[in-house]
C-alpha cells in the first residue's frame, strides 16, 4: 500500500479537484484506492456525497471528526469502521477491477488542532516525547492495521495548513505530492513547506531514536514525489509565456521536484465538480486534451510508485 499526502499552504490550487480525479483514475486502472479528506473544507467528500446524503448518513457517526475526537485518536472508534464506498462513482467503475473507497471529512475538524495541541505534555520529558509519538503518528499506526491492506493506494487530501491534523497525515505518508498553480502566491510557500517537513521529521525521528520504549514507532522518511502544476492557462498547444517562466524557475531553484505532467484549466470538466458524485476524468467521453493530460499524469505519478500496470503487487 502506497501512502501519499496531497498538500498545499495555498489554497485554491485544484488540490481537491487533482485528488478525486487522480484517485478515480487509479481506481479506473484496476487499483483499489482509499481518500482519506483532511481538509475541514470537506470539498472532497462532496465530489462523492451530496450536502443531503453527507447530513443523512455521514455527519453524525462516519467521518474522521469522529476518530481524532477523544482521549487519544482512534481510542473510540476505528478508523476502519468511518470507510465509506461510494456508490455512484463504484457503479461507474463497475467493469473495472477497481474500486474507490473514502473516510469522510467534517466542517467541525478544524477544532481538533487545538483539542490535539492540548494534549501534548506531560508531567515528565519522557511522558511528553511518548504523547508526541502516539499523537502525531496515530494515522500511521491506524492505516497500518490489516484491515486496509486491501489498498493499492490511500491519498490523503491535506488542509492548507501545517497543523497537527497535517502533521499526522505527513507521518503517515510515504509520499508527498504538491498541486500548485504557476503564479507567484502559489509557489511562494513550496521551500517553506519542504523546510517543515524536514523539521518534523527530524523531530520525529529524533524522539524514536532516543526515546527508550519506543518500539511501537519507527523512523519517517516521506519523499516528495513533486508538484504538478495545475489550472495552467495554455494558447496554441502550449503553457503561456508567463506561467511557464514561473514553472521553469521553481524546476531550476525550488527544494521541491516538479513533475513533468501539468493539467490546465478547464472550468467544463471542473466547474460542477461534485455535483454528480463522478469525477470528471470517468465522465468524460474521448480523449479530449484535459483526458489526455490527466492520463500522463497518471502515468508518472502510478509509476513513481510502482503501480502503474504490470507492477502492481498483490
Amino acid at each position: 500500500m502506497r501512502v501519499v499526502a496531497v498538500m498545499n499552504y495555498k489554497g485554491g490550487v485544484g488540490k481537491t479537484t487533482l485528488t478525486a480525479n487522480l484517485g478515480a483514475v487509479a481506481a479506473s486502472r484496476g487499483l483499489r484506492v482509499l481518500l482519506l479528506d483532511l481538509d475541514p473544507q470537506t470539498n472532497l467528500t462532496f465530489s462523492f456525497f451530496s450536502i443531503d446524503d453527507w447530513h443523512d448518513r455521514l455527519k453524525d457517526n462516519r467521518t474522521i471528526r469522529q476518530w481524532y475526537h477523544g482521549e487519544m485518536p482512534g481510542r473510540e472508534v476505528s478508523l476502519a469502521d468511518l470507510v465509506v464506498t461510494p456508490e455512484r462513482v463504484n457503479k461507474v467503475l463497475t467493469n473495472t477491477d477497481g474500486r474507490l473507497d473514502l473516510i469522510s471529512s467534517h466542517l467541525g475538524l478544524i477544532e481538533i488542532d487545538l483539542q490535539l495541541a492540548a494534549r501534548l505534555g506531560g508531567t515528565t520529558l519522557a511522558e511528553s516525547k511518548r504523547k508526541y509519538l502516539d499523537l502525531h503518528g496515530c494515522l500511521r499506526s491506524a492505516l497500518e492495521d490489516s484491515s486496509f491492506s486491501q489498498y493499492d493506494l490511500v491519498l490523503i487530501d491535506c488542509a492548507p495548513n501545517f497543523g497537527l491534523v497535517t502533521k499526522t497525515a505527513i507521518v503517515a505518508s510515504e509520499h508527498i505530492l504538491v498541486p500548485a498553480k504557476a503564479d507567484y502566491l502559489s509557489t511562494l510557500g513550496l521551500d517553506y513547506l519542504a523546510g517543515n517537513c524536514a523539521d518534523l521529521v527530524e523531530e520525529f525521528n529524533d524522539y524514536v531514536n532516543h526515546k527508550p520504549g519506543t518500539a511501537d514507532h519507527r523512523p519517517i522518511d516521506p519523499s516528495f514525489l513533486g508538484v504538478v502544476f495545475t489550472m495552467v492557462q495554455v494558447y496554441a498547444q502550449e503553457v503561456i509565456f508567463t506561467q511557464h517562466g514561473y514553472i521553469q524557475e521553481v524546476r531550476l531553484n525550488s527544494r521541491v521536484p516538479v513533475l513533468q505532467s501539468t493539467i490546465r484549466n478547464s472550468p467544463r470538466h471542473f466547474g460542477n465538480s461534485g455535483e454528480s458524485g463522478v469525477p470528471a476524468m470517468l465522465r468524460t467521453t474521448g480523449k479530449d486534451e484535459i483526458v489526455r493530460e490527466f492520463d500522463k499524469l497518471a502515468d508518472e505519478f502510478l509509476g513513481a510508485l510502482a503501480l502503474a500496470s504490470g507492477d502492481r503487487s498483490e
